[in-house]
C-alpha cells in the first residue's frame, strides 16, 4: 500500500499535481502498479480540488447575498466538516 500523500499547500499546486499525474497516465509508460498509484492520487486531488470549489462558491455566495443588505455584518466563512 503507498504511503500516505501529503496534501498540496494550495488549490494550484493541486492542480499542477493533479495535470502531471494525468501526463504520466496518458503517457501508457508506468507499470500497472505505478499507474494505479498515480490513479489514486490523482482521485484524491480532484476530490480535494472539487471541495475546495464548492468552498470558494459558498463564500462567493454568502456575500452575494450580503450585498442585497448593506448594513449586514460580514460574518467569517467556517467550511462544513472536512
Amino acid at each position: 500500500m503507498p504511503k500516505k500523500a501529503v496534501p498540496p499547500a494550495n488549490f494550484e499546486a493541486a492542480l499542477g499535481e493533479l495535470e502531471q499525474i494525468v501526463t504520466r497516465l496518458e503517457s501508457g509508460d508506468l507499470p500497472l502498479e505505478e499507474a494505479l498509484n498515480e490513479f489514486e492520487r490523482g482521485v484524491q486531488l480532484a476530490r480535494q480540488g472539487q471541495q475546495t470549489l464548492q468552498q470558494a462558491e459558498q463564500r462567493v455566495q454568502i456575500l452575494l447575498e450580503n450585498d442585497n443588505d448593506p448594513d449586514a455584518p460580514l460574518a467569517p466563512f467556517t467550511p462544513e466538516a472536512e
